[in-house]
């Protein structure tokens, strides 16, 4: 048996792995990148694997960077079957279309350059249309049912608590009489989030590839962020602001919906509380996103997937995804006019990373305001827009504009939809029988290497952070690294090609901005102030030859 980790290898998203066992080859996600500009290039390039060979692919779950591939997959020839829950195909059936209609609106931005600049345009990564024609092979499957693939391969999704549908699979492969037992875990739900069930504790395991997003964070408690919420959006409201949401439409806002929701059941009769949430029980709250509409009506038909406590509620007639106040808008022309009215009011609109979608518009149109808050509730991956905010950027470029960053930036990290160190670790230590080596994947290597020291000094795992393309035989009692495929080689060296042309870019803007910085000095400069430009110009070349090696 053999494991090509050809995607979430040392970053955060385009989870992609091939699994080559019993006769079979089959896929484990097949998700998009997405974050920085070059890395968005790799979505278009040729899959690392002969896609007529594959025999059948296993879903974690809807998220766009672990499905968003699979129409590409499905355009060049795969008609195998994509098993996955029945949320999370309901899901795909509106995230995919949703992203195929990105795709041609990104692309058609983009050729309107290339005809300026006399080049021929790009054809999309694929179509809306595209996105519906693949659905026709994915094979819906429930929660604890094992699924017989063949003689030789059998698989079981189990609740993993990250969003409606989300699975951790366990795949049974019986080679030469031996059966080995591996453990995919998608990404795993934050413990206490809202509406779903915690992740299912897994009992045994040979091998196990585990996400590692919060690998080296904690996460604030579920009491902590509600009344964090409650204060950031009020106070903003009281300043006659704006709250803007970047919020992933599916998951993260319903959650939010439910937190304003439930709130008037947290504090009591406290006099302060009631005048919070009085405040934000007067203004309009507006879901701007047709996606998020679309998987909150999905959230409405997979009721059965909530905590026990929410299903009792909608029984009893208390939706907690509907309120008064609350208003969705569907139409381009209604998101427009949001930002016509400046009065104050909850704006949660995607994309939750703020690369695509309706969210740049409000971006633009109240960063530079002061009264106003942008509240992120979801993890930013490096090179997004998001992140940019996030880190502390005091200008951005929305539509090529420069927007100066003046509103108040806050960031609850504890409504992220991922476990964080304390539940990554609860998590091994709750294996019976625990695997004989994790494979960490979906992580920065920061995390990742924080996660890897904190699992061998806490229990008898050994633990193995794949390289982008490694490939490891899982026949041997230690996992040996072995030679890609030449179809794996051509990808990995084209994803070299494209970290060189990152790299040389990010020198060449810093080379601009010292430059720059050293020409706007006058003879009068003083010493301290040369210093720091003389230590820039060594870093730069540091990075220079660093690069060379």
């Amino acid at each position: 048996m053999k494991i090509a980790f050809l995607g979430a290898a040392r970053t955060v998203t385009g989870s992609n792995f091939l699994v080559e066992a019993a006769g079979k080859k089959f896929l484990v996600d097949c998700g998009m990148y997405q974050g920085k500009a070059t890395e968005n290039l790799e979505n278009s390039d040729p899959f690392a694997f002969n896609v007529s060979e594959i025999d059948f692919m296993l879903l974690t779950h809807a998220h766009i960077d672990h499905s968003g591939r699979i129409p590409k997959l499905y355009n060049e020839g795969f008609r195998g079957p994509v098993y996955a829950t029945k949320a999370t195909c309901d899901l795909c059936e509106i995230m995919l279309p949703d992203s195929g209609h990105i795709q041609e609106v990104e692309i058609g931005w983009k050729n309107k350059k290339r005809m300026r600049d006399n080049k021929e345009p790009l054809p999309p990564l694929y179509t809306a249309e595209d996105a519906y024609k693949c659905l026709e092979i994915f094979k819906p499957v429930e929660y604890d049912d094992i699924i017989d693939i063949d003689d030789s391969i059998s698989v079981r999704f189990n609740d993993a608590g990250h969003m409606l549908g989300s699975a951790i699979i366990e795949i049974w492969i019986t080679e030469n009489g031996k059966t080995t037992k591996v453990v995919f875990t998608g990404d795993l739900g934050n413990n206490d989030l809202p509406l779903l069930d915690s992740p299912t504790m897994i009992s045994n395991a040979d091998y196990l590839v585990m996400e590692s997003t919060y690998g080296n964070r904690l996460h604030m408690r579920n009491d902590d962020k509600a009344k964090m919420f409650l204060d950031i959006v009020s106070e903003t409201l009281d300043n006659g602001g704006r709250v803007i949401i970047p919020s992933f439409a599916v998951g993260r806002t319903q959650e939010i919906l439910y937190e304003i929701d439930k709130l008037k059941e947290q504090y009591g009769q406290d006099e302060e509380f009631a005048r919070k949430y009085n405040k934000i029980m007067n203004v309009p709250v507006y879901v701007d996103s047709p996606l998020a509409i679309s998987a909150t009506e999905v959230f409405k038909k997979n009721v059965d997937l909530f905590e026990d406590e929410i299903q009792e509620k909608i029984k009893r007639g208390d939706n907690p995804l509907e309120f008064n106040g609350l208003q969705f808008t569907q139409t381009a022309e209604e998101s427009k006019m949001l930002n016509e009215d400046t009065r104050p009011a909850i704006i949660l609109s995607a994309s939750g990373m703020c690369d695509v979608g309706r969210i740049k518009h409000h971006l633009k149109h109240n960063l530079w305001n002061p009264k106003s808050t942008i509240l992120f509730v979801g993890y930013q991956a490096p090179g997004t827009l998001g992140r940019s905010i996030v880190d502390g950027a005091k200008k951005v470029k929305i539509f090529g504009e420069e927007i100066a960053v003046n509103a108040r930036i806050e960031y609850i990290e504890g409504y992220s939809g991922h476990a964080d160190q304390t539940w990554l670790l609860n998590f091994v230590y709750s294996f019976t029988n625990p695997p004989k080596n994790i494979f960490l994947v979906h992580g920065e290597p920061e995390g990742q290497d924080v996660l890897k020291q904190k699992i061998e000094e806490t229990s008898e795992c050994k633990v193995i952070i794949p390289e982008f393309c490694e490939c490891y035989d899982l026949s041997k009692e230690v996992p040996e690294l072995v030679q890609s495929t030449n179809a794996i080689t051509v990808y990995k060296n084209e994803f070299k090609r494209i970290d060189l042309i990152e790299k040389i870019e990010e020198l060449k803007n810093n080379i601009a901005d010292v430059e720059n910085s050293i020409i706007s000095k006058n003879i009068d400069t003083n010493d301290s102030e040369l210093r720091i430009l003389e230590e820039r110009v060594k870093d730069i070349q540091k990075q220079i030859k660093n690069l060379m090696k």
